[in-house]
């Protein structure tokens, strides 16, 4: 299973968290979040990161014109969107992305395209909140490119073993305070993220 840690804020839990064992780090494009970061200054630590590690920018109902500019000055290789009034032309992308699907009811889930798709649960406001989504809205679901986020931590891991998803997103739970993480907290989570199948 496939592990990406967002939030990240500063070169040393980019570190914490590649040493932990994280396939992905996400940084925040969203001015609201107290996990935001400078375009600029995320340049700074992905010029220090090893090879091999995705680098994920995420935004929230933003322009094509942003993303693009965003992700070139960053050097993100995958734009996580959260769209929610659909108003993107992702034909006009120049960056690979993935869409986020923020999940009221199971009805949701169906009629998807068969993409990659993160996966949240609704809430108002963005990002951080720690709140799950109900695993019985994946039953009978094919779970191979669903990418789970929401209220996941070290504890509750397991639970999701034998639904196949692709990967897994943290931010909150692997944090001391907002947009600072914990270095024990992310080895334990991805430890046993790499556990279960």
């Amino acid at each position: 299973m496939r592990v990406k840690i967002c939030g990240i804020t500063n070169l040393n839990d980019a570190i914490d968290a590649v040493d932990a064992g994280a396939n992905a780090l996400g940084f925040v494009f969203y001015k609201p979040s107290p996990r935001y970061v400078e375009p600029s200054e995320v340049l700074k630590i992905v010029d220090k990161i090893p090879p091999f590690v995705q680098t994920v920018g995420l935004f929230v109902n933003e322009s094509v014109e942003f993303i693009n500019k965003v992700c070139e000055s960053s050097k993100m290789q995958l734009a996580q969107i959260i769209d929610d009034d659909n108003l993107l032309d992702y034909s006009k992308l120049k960056v690979k992305y993935i869409k986020v699907i923020r999940v009221k009811s199971n009805i949701d889930l169906e009629n998807l395209k068969n993409d990659y798709y993160l996966v949240d649960t609704f809430v108002d406001g963005f990002g951080g909140k720690g709140q799950r989504l109900c695993l019985d809205f994946f039953k009978n679901l094919d779970c191979s490119k669903f990418i789970l986020a929401g209220g996941l931590n070290s504890e509750n891991l397991r639970e999701l073993d034998n639904y196949g998803f692709f990967g897994v997103d943290v931010s909150s739970a692997v944090e001391k305070e907002k947009g600072k993480k914990d270095k024990q907290k992310m080895i334990n989570f991805v430890k046993v993220a790499y556990e279960i199948s």
